[in-house]
C-alpha cells in the first residue's frame, strides 16, 4: 500500500480551518464547487469536477478542530476503499493540516498526478482560511492534459 502525506500550516483560527474540512460550503471552497451531500458522520459527500467526473465520500469521522475523515466509496477505481483524513492542531500561530490519502493499492502514474493535485489543493484551503479566497475546481492549477 502507498499514501499521499502532506503537512500545511495556516495562519487562521482552527475553528475556521476545521469548517473548511467539515462543511460542503466549506470543501467548496477551496476543493470543488461541486461539492454536495451529508457532511455529517455517516453521511456520503459527493465531489464532481465537470465533465471528467468525481468521487463520493462516506464521512467516517469528525472531531470538532482535531480530525475529518472520508473514506472512498464512487469515483476512479484506483481511489474506491482509500481513506483520507485531515488532522488539525494549533502551533505557535499557525493552525497545522496534516493531510493523508491512504491505501492505495500500488503508486504509479495516476497516483503522481494525484500528489501533486492534492498539493495545490492544500495551497487552494491555506489560501481560503487566511484570505477568504481559495481556487477550487474549476478555478484550480492545471497540471496536465488529460486529468484536471
Amino acid at each position: 500500500m502507498a499514501d499521499i502525506l502532506h503537512r500545511i500550516g495556516a495562519t487562521a483560527p482552527l475553528e475556521k480551518v476545521y469548517d473548511a474540512l467539515a462543511t460542503c460550503d466549506g470543501l467548496a471552497g477551496w476543493w470543488t464547487t461541486g461539492t454536495t451531500g451529508e457532511s455529517a458522520v455517516g453521511g456520503t459527500i459527493q465531489f464532481r469536477f465537470g465533465d471528467t467526473g468525481g468521487f463520493d465520500m462516506k464521512v467516517l469521522d469528525q472531531r470538532p478542530n482535531e480530525r475529518v475523515e472520508w473514506e472512498v466509496t464512487d469515483g476512479d477505481p484506483a481511489w474506491i476503499g482509500t481513506r483520507i483524513t485531515f488532522d488539525l492542531r494549533r502551533e505557535g500561530d499557525d493552525t497545522l493540516v496534516l493531510f493523508k490519502h491512504e491505501g492505495w493499492r500500488e503508486p504509479g502514474e495516476f497516483m503522481s498526478h494525484c500528489t501533486t493535485k492534492w498539493a495545490t489543493y492544500m495551497l487552494s484551503l491555506k489560501r481560503l482560511v487566511e484570505t477568504g479566497t481559495g481556487t477550487p475546481y474549476p478555478r484550480d492549477v492545471r497540471i496536465s492534459g488529460d486529468w484536471h
